[in-house]
């Protein structure tokens, strides 16, 4: 497959029980139809545009439903063979697995995996898995077939009685990489027309010829800091061309732990599609009786007597080899070392952490974003408050979670940054957005002031948006924010009141839309009080002042007082306070909801759209 979480999508609460099912055997999402379906990770209103969506993205689809439904679904969009992800139809009664594209894409496994786990049947119809127990243009993990587009013709060759030529030139680990066609049922024979040819070595495919490039190739690169991404991949390609290596059979690209967050590095990783990862000093310095230029000012530097050449050996352990030495080019170094067998980049080092600051908006599903949902579904850890981990819901299964109380914020972010520095991939989880009065302020904060380790402060860091209580709450009450508006917390835990003071009676002056966040607790009750007072000095005392509490949760409740008549004890930690502006207006509406609204003048411009006696 292609790395990407498969979706399990059902249309009805009913089959929602075995796409849960599904979804735990695959380690995927469930996405469930709004209208129909409470319990899904990720909901959406439209099966159509939604599968096509997925489709687009590359995303597996597992969908519990009519074979002919998707089919018809999809079938307008469908374009490229080479590039369709894993499709597959279940019955709602779990007994059928069909795979409908991408079958040697990873859909034929997905489906023998979903049939085995489901006690089901899983209707494989792809000729070369039936006849050879192997799919020749879907080689397994750790393979790459070089000219996808020759298999169709090899197949049907081999399909109609022909037999096969193996050649295998990879080095020692030859042999060991081309077990899944020796060990098929494909008939063999020296003197075959069909070649299949195994070898880390750039090859041009001759008519009949499918050439598969196994990934037993590690580059290890050393660089000066800042060094230049265009330099790193120019020498990565002379590297490789140096000793006509195929970039198909790079696997990886190592270096030291202190360049985890070294842009040159990730970039040739990207230009090759591969991933980076990442050794102690110590690591490479076991190395040091394997190198071939060890240098004794790369170990004053760094700790280690060779950072590419000791990288490249340690990814492919004590029984691989060195085959194109370090070479250099200004700002960087690389080499290339070979194993004897398929390199897992997972084995190997450790990743560069990726921490994700996520808000989760008000906590339901249907008001956190699909990028965070993928974000957390793609996390090793959560790091947050236990009430934010619990709203994540069947989101958080399979996660190591990290609990924390109220209070410990920064704790609690330095944990997360920690984890992130051990290689893992962390969703540190907000309420509401996680730029607004949250954690992603202080991971920042951090990163500028110090406090966390080395591995730490090198992470990668992206920040995904969520709705804020002020979005939740003007979005059940109307339109509040129509107009110029600001936040103000009242909490004085951490900025002083007078500061406090000093901005709400300029928001008061400037007549802003204002939204207090904090604005009481157990122990602090005068705040809102004041705020109250000082606001009555610049607007009416009709003024709409919104009480949201628990917004999109149990026990939402959303009501408009006038300013005047606006009582603290009616407001607790989980309320947000919106007050209106001096042109702010409430209206009522045919089925008796009132609503409240600011205006921005669009209905007193000369073009109004309105016509005749209307205007």
């Amino acid at each position: 497959m292609n790395g990407l979480v498969p979706a399990v999508v059902v249309l009805t609460e009913e089959a929602s029980g075995i796409g849960r099912r599904i979804a735990a055997i695959v380690g995927g999402e469930l996405h469930g139809a709004t209208a129909r379906v409470t319990t899904a990770d990720v909901s959406f209103a439209s099966p159509k545009e939604h599968l096509r969506q997925l489709l687009a993205a590359g995303r597996p689809i597992v969908a519990v439903m009519a074979s002919g439904a998707v089919i018809r679904l999809l079938a307008p969009v469908l374009a490229d063979k080479q590039s369709e992800p894993p499709v597959l139809a279940v019955s709602e009664d779990g007994a059928s697995v069909v795979p409908l594209l991408g079958g040697h894409h990873g859909a034929n496994d997905l489906a023998r995996m979903i049939a085995e786990g489901l006690g089901a049947h899983a209707a494989i119809t792809t000729a070369g898995d039936l006849k050879f127990s192997v799919a020749l243009d879907q080689p397994p993990v750790g393979h790459v077939l070089a000219n996808p587009l020759g298999a169709k013709a090899v197949m049907a060759e081999l399909v109609a009685g022909a037999e096969a030529r193996l050649t295998i030139d990879a080095g020692a680990s030859g042999r060991a990489v081309a077990a899944w066609l020796t060990q098929s049922r494909l008939p063999f024979d020296n003197e075959a027309r069909v070649t299949l040819t195994v070898t880390d070595k750039i090859k041009t495919p001759e008519p009949m010829e499918l050439v598969y490039h196994p990934k037993t190739l590690v580059l290890g690169m050393g660089c000066e800091r800042h060094a230049s991404s265009e330099e790193a991949i120019a020498l990565a390609e002379r590297a490789l061309e140096s000793g006509g290596f195929s970039r198909d059979s790079l696997a990886a690209v190592c270096s030291i732990d202190l360049k985890a967050d070294e842009t040159a590095i990730h970039a040739v990783a990207s230009h090759f599609g591969i991933p980076a990862r990442f050794f102690t000093a110590q690591t490479l310095e076991a190395e040091a009786p394997r190198l071939k230029n060890p240098s004794d000012v790369v170990f004053a530097e760094v700790g280690c007597h060779g950072v590419a050449e000791g990288a490249a050996l340690a990814a492919v352990g004590a029984s691989g080899e060195l085959v194109v030495e370090k070479i250099k080019s200004k700002g960087a170094t690389a080499a290339i070392a070979r194993a004897t067998g398929i390199v897992d980049p997972q084995s190997i080092g450790r990743a560069r952490g990726r921490l994700y600051v996520v808000g989760i908006g008000p906590g339901s599903d249907g008001w956190r974003s699909p990028e965070v949902s993928t974000m957390v579904s793609a996390s090793t850890d959560l790091v947050g408050y236990s009430l934010y981990l619990d709203l994540l819901g069947p989101l958080g299964d399979g996660k190591t979670r990290h609990d924390f109380d109220l209070g410990k914020e920064e704790a609690r972010v330095v944990h997360a940054m920690e984890l992130a520095g051990q290689g893992r991939t962390v969703s540190l989880v907000c309420s509401g957005d996680a730029g607004i009065y949250a954690m992603a302020t202080l991971v920042f904060e951090l990163f500028d002031k110090g406090g966390i380790t080395d591995a730490a402060s090198r992470i990668e860091v992206q920040v995904s948006p969520g709705i804020s209580a002020l979005q939740a709450a003007a979005a059940r009450i109307g339109a509040p924010l129509g107009h110029d508006f600001c936040t103000i917390s009242l909490s004085d835990l951490l900025t002083p009141w007078e500061h406090i003071q000093r901005r709400v009676r300029a928001a008061g002056e400037g007549d802003f839309v204002i939204a207090f966040y904090n604005p009481v607790s157990m122990k602090r009750r005068t705040q809102l009080a004041w705020a109250r007072d000082k606001l009555l000095e610049y607007r009416p005392a009709s003024t709409p002042v919104i009480l949201a509490t628990n917004l999109g949760r149990d026990g939402e409740t959303v009501r408009t007082v006038p300013l005047g008549d606006l009582n603290v004890d009616d407001v607790d930690m989980l309320t947000v306070v919106v007050v209106g502006s001096s042109e702010s207006r409430t209206v009522e509406t045919g089925d008796g909801k009132t609503w409240v609204y600011t205006p921005r003048g669009y209905s007193g411009k000369a073009d109004t759209g309105m016509k005749g006696a209307e205007a």
